[in-house]
């Protein structure tokens, strides 16, 4: 009988699902980590006040029917829905289209969290480095509470966080990557983002259904949780321009939600903020992105790089990155 090959991913995000979902069906042991306390990455729900915020990935289109397969069933298990056809913008023009804009039907975690149901998926359990052992991957963890750091090995490595936080990983232990890989990793950058969920005592005035693009500084995007289905009570979400981000970056939390709230005071209506909280999103938006799906490096041993910033910037690109890891992977150790 043949070996059954290894592989470690280090991030639970789309395209680490993914990746580890096609790796296990076709008969690969995977294990994923991520330093996070759930799955999905920046496809983000938080839960305050009674109320439930998407607060990351707002919604995804679909134009591929590898990714549309899993939708489909997602759609079937009640995991997602469509959301809409399109938003108006702040001037009132729609971008109303032929392609669904489908979410999670109990936040944008629905689909991160159908995925993870079947795989060995380790949550709150950071990479503290990462090293080559006998022609293997091998990494050190460390779960939350641990005492003492867990090693494990592989034959092969999946890395998709941020380009930045995958070098720093890669240059953690004895690994020397390609010159040309680093290079390559380098050219990627991210544009950051605040969101800022808050909680109000009334409805807004968001209009159906419930989206809206706005002039992109300070505020790009403004979303009800509400009318989007996934609230009880009234509740936004208010994503900032990378340039109000980048100057506002350092300052205090609530001042940076203040100045957003009131420049969505328009689409608030008489309503009033009753709680609320911030998220800083280091690296949001792709700016540079790599131009394939995903990178391989064959030496010192077999590992791919994927995420939303490998030819992908939206949800179904991070997937779609995942699995074009994942195939390297297989045809690579096959």
């Amino acid at each position: 009988m043949t070996e059954q090959k290894t592989c470690l991913i280090v991030g639970a995000g789309m395209a680490g699902l993914m990746a580890a979902t096609d790796l296990q069906n076709a008969g690969w042991s995977v294990t994923v980590f991520d330093k996070g306390r759930g799955v999905g990455g920046r496809t983000a729900n938080r839960r305050f006040g009674g109320a439930s915020f998407d607060h990351g990935a707002q919604y995804f289109t679909v134009r591929d029917d590898r990714f549309q397969a899993y939708v489909d069933r997602w759609l079937v298990a009640g995991a997602v829905k469509e959301w809409a056809r399109g938003f108006d913008n702040y001037a009132g023009e729609s971008s109303s289209g032929k392609y669904p804009r489908y979410a999670g039907v109990n936040g944008m975690t629905g689909m991160a969290k159908a995925l993870a149901e079947n795989l060995n998926v380790h949550v709150s359990t950071t990479v503290k480095q990462i090293d080559i052992a006998d022609d293997q991957w091998q990494l050190a963890v460390e779960p939350y509470g641990a005492d003492t750091l867990e090693t494990h090995t592989a034959d092969a490595l999946i890395m998709t966080p941020p380009a930045e936080q995958t070098l720093t990983l890669m240059r953690s232990g004895n690994v020397a990557l390609p010159d040309d890989a680093i290079a390559a990793l380098e050219h990627i950058t991210f544009n950051p983002c605040f969101a800022v969920m808050a909680l109000l005592d009334k409805p807004g005035q968001i209009p159906a259904p419930g989206g809206i693009f706005m002039p992109g500084e300070p505020i790009s995007w403004m979303s009800d949780n509400q009318q989007k289905g996934i609230s009880e009570p009234p509740a936004i979400t208010i994503h900032a321009g990378p340039e109000f981000t980048r100057a506002h970056y350092d300052d205090d939390r609530a001042d940076v939600a203040q100045m957003l709230i009131d420049a969505a005071r328009d689409y608030l209506g008489d309503a009033e903020v009753v709680e609320f909280q911030v998220q800083r999103w280091k690296y949001s938006q792709p700016v540079n992105m790599h131009p394939e799906k995903t990178l391989f490096v064959e030496a010192p041993a077999p590992v791919a790089f994927a995420g939303d910033a490998f030819n992908g910037a939206k949800v179904e690109g991070a997937a779609l990155s995942g699995m074009a890891a994942a195939a390297k992977l297989i045809d690579a150790l096959s």
